[in-house]
């Protein structure tokens, strides 16, 4: 069954006032004629990020006034433009303007426009592109009515088949889209739904008869279905240019009706249809504005129950234990009752952190409108695939993984995807492929954007990125290199700018994003066959399972699913390669040796190899050992942020309070391997080709 949409209306809207708090906080910070580049980045992200989210929802008053306000910002920062007073100021104008749309809208109400068609018309006059659209909306309002459509009024059957609800589509929102051509009545038929032990949660069992009074012609209304033409009856017929008279035996009201003036009729086979959730723009009335929720299984409520009923009993057994006389039978009971509070304790956290869990359907369901939306407006055809939508993870990382997600769709349907024509012309089938995937790997969950479409150009980004100053002429790159460019910040290779893509933002933000979350992505691209990304990510940023590790006097938490093996080191398996790296020979593989205690600068570690232990680790498909005093106990640490309690510190991705008191920091693998050089580019095949060779030699 599709999932309400609504549901995520109220997260774009927090990050939306947070976005319009940061552009007007920088704004203010900005002097004429002396824009700092860094702030001028932080206000167009905001403004790109207001424009793409409310883009997905279909709230295009938002989009389309803020896309001339993101040009004006991009031609600033940019350095086409001269930043000027009065560009502040209208910016300054622009964000209360937005801010008071967004309210609006949250409000469910529609937004006042005269404000933003007054402050759009100055951008254009500033961007010199006020003549030609001026212009075409003049002709366009002063068309006379001779010249309007005709006004007809249609009678459409809606009967979907029972298996509806399984190909992702949702009735109630073709009904809204029904709503919008013109004046509906609907009558909703409930006589086909079973009894409630016969119900099938997944099955539609109900039909729709609708009365649309509209300028639209027939073929704009079948389009409304046409998503669902092999999975319904549809019969659309004209019926005149008027609704026509309904029995009393089956009351209707409008699609959009005043809660005050609800009709009511008992033990009928006919039901009123409620208003349908809201599209294009449209809160739903249904969703309280001020307050978020969380749909929680009632066995997991069952299950939290349960775990509190038995921390209850235990810490009964714990105070009666503690009124009596010690002894050593006490001792061992109490001893007993410790280890039973911490079993239960952790059992209790573990049902607490389920509850945050929500399948990954919240994300992806947002994407077949997005998809269909884009690839008309680009011409392209285009089938988007969902797996794994079943996939949980915790609730506050599918919020922020939510808009890198539609970064990457957009540049996948925007750059990745042929036309159909071009599709034909190589020999594939015109349908152009997008798929979404998400699964769990280990203590993480591993997301895919792929597409079949022309891939990568490797040698176009390389062009673009020596142009920028990124990369030397001369320095030899793989290709899986010269395509993580893509992720440098302003890095764009479009011809044309879009309010798709093609602005040299997006891809930066995405890495950005996804690092804020302890995360990592990467690309795999081969010319002609498409593209994959992935994304991974840890399920929960509350809670890991850590390994602790003493270093000198120091202890530190290596991350346990980043953790392969731990081992004495044979020195004779050891190899030197260069001046100050050691890799160890595993196997059939060359493991770099990482010595913590030089990168931390600690004194009094161990030094020598054949005494310390080497904790094997993984990350980005690369494997690093880290040297190591001594191994202690592994446990489940709370996450601590540093860089909102301290500063970003390099090698650490936080830090945590162990049971004595003490704070302990916990590594960051793919900082450490950064921090010791391992990250270049061809730095990882140099050094096992260096190894091999000095293997020979030896």
């Amino acid at each position: 069954m599709s999932i309400d949409l609504s549901q995520f209306f109220e997260v774009f809207f927090e990050e939306s006032f947070e976005g319009l708090d940061a552009m007007e906080s920088e704004l203010l910070n900005l002097t004429p004629g002396e824009a700092d580049s860094e702030t001028l980045n932080t206000i167009f992200r905001a403004a790109h990020s207001i424009k793409g989210g409310s883009g997905t929802f279909g709230f295009t008053s938002v989009s389309d006034f803020t896309h001339v306000l993101e040009t004006l910002l991009d031609q600033i920062r940019q350095g086409q433009r001269q930043l000027e007073a009065q560009h502040v100021n209208l910016l300054l104008r622009s964000v209360d303007c937005l801010r008071e749309m967004l309210q609006a809208l949250q409000s469910e109400q529609e937004p006042e426009l005269d404000t933003a068609k007054e402050l759009q018309q100055q951008f254009e006059e500033i961007l010199g592109l006020s003549e030609g659209e001026v212009a075409a909306n003049e002709n366009e309002a002063s068309a006379s009515p001779s010249q309007q459509a005709e006004t007809n009024t249609y009678q459409i059957l809606f009967k979907p088949h029972h298996h509806l609800f399984k190909t992702g589509n949702e009735p109630l929102f073709m009904l809204s889209d029904l709503g919008d051509l013109g004046s509906i009545e609907v009558e909703a038929d409930l006589s086909a739904i079973p009894e409630i032990q016969n119900l099938q949660g997944d099955e539609c069992f109900m039909s729709w008869k609708v009365f649309l009074q509209t300028e639209a012609t027939q073929e704009q209304i079948k389009e409304v279905f046409e998503w669902v033409e092999d999975d319904a009856d549809i019969d659309i017929s004209l019926c005149g240019g008027l609704f026509p008279e309904q029995e009393s035996s089956a009351p209707t009201e409008p699609l959009e009706h005043d809660d005050a003036a609800q009709q009511s009729s008992e033990n009928e086979p006919v039901a009123q249809a409620t208003q349908a959730p809201a599209s294009k723009g449209k809160v739903n009335k249904a969703k309280s504005n001020e307050s978020t929720s969380i749909r929680v299984g009632i066995d997991k409520i069952d299950s939290l129950i349960n775990m509190v009923g038995e921390l209850v009993i235990t810490q009964s057994m714990l105070s009666q234990l503690g009124e009596q006389e010690v002894t050593e039978n006490t001792l061992a009971a109490l001893q007993e009752g410790l280890a039973q509070l911490a079993h239960n304790t952790r059992d209790l956290q573990e049902n607490v952190m389920r509850i945050r869990m929500l399948p990954i359907s919240f994300v992806f369901s947002r994407f077949p409108r997005l998809v269909r939306d884009i690839s008309q407006k680009l011409g392209k055809q285009v089938e988007l695939k969902i797996l794994g939508e079943g996939t949980e993870l915790d609730k506050t990382v599918m919020e922020k993984i939510s808009d890198p997600m539609v970064h990457l769709v957009r540049n996948s349907l925007d750059h990745g995807l042929e036309t159909p024509e071009q599709r034909k012309q190589s020999g594939k089938p015109e349908i152009g492929t997008v798929t979404l995937n998400a699964f769990h790997q280990g203590g993480n969950i591993v997301i895919e954007i792929m597409d079949d479409g022309r891939g990568l150009n490797t040698e176009k980004i390389r062009e673009k990125a020596i142009a920028n100053g990124l990369i030397d002429g001369n320095e030899e790159l793989s290709d899986d290199d010269i395509n993580e460019l893509i992720f440098e910040p302003g890095f764009s290779t479009a011809d044309e700018v879009s309010d798709i893509s093609g602005r040299g933002v997006g891809m930066d933000v995405v890495r950005q994003n996804i690092s804020s979350l302890s995360g990592s992505i990467e690309v795999v691209s081969t010319p002609g066959t498409g593209s994959t990304f992935t994304i991974r990510l840890p399920l929960t940023l509350a809670i890991l399972d850590g390994q602790l590790v003493r270093i000198a006097e120091h202890t530190y938490i290596v991350p346990l699913i980043t953790i392969v093996e731990s081992l004495q080191i044979d020195t004779n398996k050891v190899s030197r390669v260069g001046k100050s790296l050691e890799v160890l020979r595993l196997r059939d593989e060359y493991i770099p040796i990482l010595r913590l205690y030089q990168l931390f600068n600690h004194h009094d570690a161990i030094t020598e190899l054949d005494k310390a232990l080497l904790v094997v680790v993984e990350c980005d498909n690369q494997k690093v050992g880290l040297l190591v005093d001594d191994l202690l106990a592994q446990q489940q640490v709370v996450i601590k942020s540093l860089e909102a309690n301290y500063q970003k510190v390099d090698g650490v991705s936080g830090a945590t309070i162990l049971g004595d008191g003490r704070v302990s920091l916990i590594v960051d693998i793919a900082g450490l391997t950064k921090m010791a050089g391992l990250k270049k580019p061809g730095a990882q095949e140099a050094l096992i080709d260096a190894a091999a060779l000095h293997e020979e030699q030896v």
